[in-house]
């Protein structure tokens, strides 16, 4: 295997752009002869209003897909949210990665891992749990003082026809009220706190889910809240579920801990400090609304590199705001031995575009006869891949300028 840092290099090209709405990773398997992609949000939202705009598209190609137009999407029969205080489905849920069961030869079974928001309102706080969120001090969302900040989770749905009907098989990984950052501490506009955006890649019995970390680290306190221990608690993190676990996910994962995969789903676990910004680099707390963090991950086995690939967006200002996007490399293939789930190198700027917000990044594969063969996608890539993210500034929308072209390192 190379251990040396590989090399990359943006390579222009005529601009594609996506033919429905996106608002997130693009979850995809090929079912078959058809590569199919799974865009969009469903569900309850009383901030942004109910949605149904999660759909399915297929084409023979990546290129196929991502050119369908709105009308050709399907959508699939989705869980009904249930009412609060009762067990289900509660807010919008957004498919951000599959894994497909290799022991279906058919292609069929998925299992999609969905960004999950709900408010105080649509999961409000049980105290026999603990689960839930309670309406004091909340800060101001993305419209300002207008609306509220959602918490983000991330949860599993099962298909067993490919993608055209789905079951709710619960939460995987969630954090909890006593670890919200709330008003007048939070002023980032979109997160007091949970986890999000996950992309999920098979490594050995265990899927390993990278995701966004933006709660604090240890129970809040508003007198006693620490900007740098806040700080350390956040950015890109991984937690890991067995894959025979994946139909009872609640309960099963468990999050890196510095030493382990030991934390449990609801617990605190240590992000991957190699991907942290430093605070000389204007790095901070999610909370402040004006320091830097990465987020967004999208992860891929890169089969020239024979490394593991991961972009990611990052944000420099409040709601959300920033222009580039950034690249790191973990030439580990077995991400359970030791720690090398966290052996990621320093992150590089893989591109910028001054002025413009930038969601999303992700690396696609080709329509060539070759990456059709190997059933590439997000996840398996190859020498040269698609570059695609969403431009907050560009009508939002999600778009491909570049492919990028790997060589190995020397």
């Amino acid at each position: 295997m190379n251990h040396t840092q590989p090399r990359f290099k943006l390579v222009p090209t005529p601009r594609q752009v996506f033919g429905s709405f996106v608002d997130c990773n693009m979850a995809e398997a090929w079912v078959g002869d058809t590569f199919r992609i799974f865009p969009g949000k469903y569900g309850e939202d009383p901030v942004w209003g109910e949605a149904r705009e999660l759909k399915y598209g297929d084409g023979s190609t990546c290129d196929e897909a991502f050119a369908l137009p709105t009308a050709d999407f399907v959508a699939p029969t989705m869980p009904p949210n249930t009412p609060p205080g009762t067990e289900g489905l509660h807010g919008a849920v957004w498919f951000e990665t599959l894994y497909q069961d290799p022991t279906d030869p058919s292609g069929r079974t998925l299992y999609a891992l969905y960004h999950n928001e709900n408010y105080p309102s649509t999961l409000p706080y049980d105290p026999e749990t603990g689960r839930g969120y309670r309406n004091e001090k909340w800060p101001p969302g993305l419209q300002g003082d207008k609306s509220i900040q959602a918490v983000c989770r991330i949860g599993i749905m099962h298909s067993s026809d490919g993608g055209e009907s789905w079951t709710n098989r619960g939460i995987l990984l969630e954090d909890l009220q006593p670890r919200m950052i709330l008003w007048p501490v939070n002023r980032n506009n979109t997160f007091p706190g949970g986890v999000g955006d996950p992309s999920a890649v098979a490594s050995g019995d265990y899927l390993y889910v990278f995701f966004g970390e933006y709660a604090y680290p240890e129970s809040y306190d508003e007198k006693a809240h620490d900007p740098v221990v806040e700080w350390r608690g956040q950015c890109i993190s991984v937690a890991r579920v067995s894959l025979s676990r994946l139909d009872t996910p609640t309960g099963s994962a468990h999050r890196w801990n510095g030493k382990a995969f030991a934390a449990p789903y609801d617990g605190v676990g240590q992000p991957i400090a190699a991907l942290r910004v430093p605070m000389e680099d204007n790095g901070g707390p999610v909370s402040a609304g004006n320091r830097s963090f990465h987020w967004g991950p999208s992860v891929s086995w890169n089969e020239h590199l024979e490394c593991w690939v991961m972009l990611m967006g990052r944000v420099d200002a409040g709601y959300w705001v920033g222009s580039r996007l950034y690249i790191s490399f973990n030439p580990h293939r077995d991400l359970g031995e030791g720690a090398n789930s966290q052996a990621w190198s320093t992150p590089e700027l893989l591109f910028e575009r001054k002025g413009h917000t930038l969601w999303y990044p992700s690396l696609q594969p080709l329509a060539t006869p070759e990456d059709v063969q190997a059933r590439r996608t997000c996840l398996r890539l190859g020498k040269r891949a698609r570059l695609w993210f969403k431009d907050m500034a560009d009508a939002h929308e999600y778009i491909s300028d570049f492919e990028v072209d790997f060589e190995r390192g020397e």
